[in-house]
């Protein structure tokens, strides 16, 4: 509870110096907006020391409506974890790619795909899954959609290799059934890179890390303010394995982190990107963005977009 507390408090700072520097987007003012009531509000309940479980899933749904091209219900994998709703974003020109897109702690996909609607990639399907709700040790044991358990990030953090195993399988099934000339990749922001990454290491080894065959042929990895889990073994792991080193040196990543992020902090998006450079992703990338906090700005998704248009040989997209 106490530590549950001291985050909470965290989070509403960060939001409220956010306010004074906005960003680029206006939209995003008006999440960051609710985000700081959704924290207060949560503040007060911690204070009570209430007995209900205190829910951060769609609070950013509820600031704005969406409309999409076509969605899905949620599914439960063979793991036993229930995902929530899938929303699709079709491509606008040729399929010549297909991403699957993942949110953040306590986001959903309708937000995901909201954002990536709106970039100017034409060519590519976006795929937005919403992650299972499911308690969070970070949040003192409270309910969220999280793609798979996290406390406090640190160089000694436990990865909760189950639920790891179980998003990226659900995610590997997303992509499964693609048509085979189109490229597939995976993205994400925050604990969606996180995933993400973990998914590119997966491809990498050939197998999940319950050894089960990993069967999706990944061409791209996006992470924005994530971090890589798993990261102390992964050199050797890779360096077992000439299959797997060659799979690693072939696969580009594009990895990117603010300098004043307080939520993720900087230095394990930095360390992250050592680490799979050391174990042979030599087509990892890394760029740092002065001054930036947890969030986005139109600079970083462009630099993305050209990125994934250059990677992926896309036509028309600029």
């Amino acid at each position: 509870m106490i530590n549950a507390l001291k985050l909470m408090k965290k989070i509403c700072v960060f939001f409220i110096n956010i306010l004074f520097t906005p960003p680029e987007n206006p939209d995003r003012l008006l999440i960051y907006l609710s985000s700081v009531v959704f924290c207060l509000w949560n503040l007060k309940a911690l204070k009570r020391k209430t007995t209900q479980p205190v829910e951060c899933s769609n609070y950013l749904s509820a600031t704005m409506s969406y409309s999409h091209q076509s969605m899905g219900s949620g599914s439960r994998n063979a793991r036993g974890y229930e995902f929530g709703r899938t929303y699709v974003v079709r491509p606008k020109g040729k399929h010549q790619a297909t991403l699957v897109w993942l949110h953040g702690l306590g986001d959903n996909g309708s937000s995901s795909s909201q954002l990536m609607e709106s970039l100017h990639l034409p060519n590519i399907k976006w795929i937005c899954p919403t992650a299972p709700t499911r308690p969070v040790s970070s949040l003192g044991g409270y309910t969220c959609t999280a793609w798979f358990d996290v406390g406090e990030i640190s160089e000694d953090s436990h990865d909760d290799l189950e639920g790891l195993d179980a998003s990226a399988s659900h995610i590997a099934n997303l992509l499964s059934s693609e048509p085979a000339d189109v490229k597939v990749g995976i993205g994400g922001f925050s604990m969606g890179a996180a995933i993400s990454l973990y998914s590119a290491t997966c491809y990498a080894l050939g197998r999940y890390g319950t050894g089960h065959t990993y069967p999706i042929n990944l061409r791209a990895v996006v992470g924005l303010s994530g971090w890589l889990p798993g990261w102390k073994s992964l050199r050797n792991k890779i360096e077992c394995s000439y299959e797997a080193a060659r799979r690693a040196a072939s696969l580009p990543i594009i990895l990117t982190h603010g300098t004043a992020d307080d939520l993720v902090p900087y230095r394990f998006g930095e360390k992250s990107a050592q680490s799979l450079g050391m174990a042979g992703f030599r087509q990892a990338v890394f760029k740092p963005y002065e001054g930036l906090g947890h969030y986005t700005v139109p600079k970083e998704l462009d630099e993305v977009v050209q990125w994934l248009t250059t990677r992926l040989g896309l036509e028309g997209s600029r």
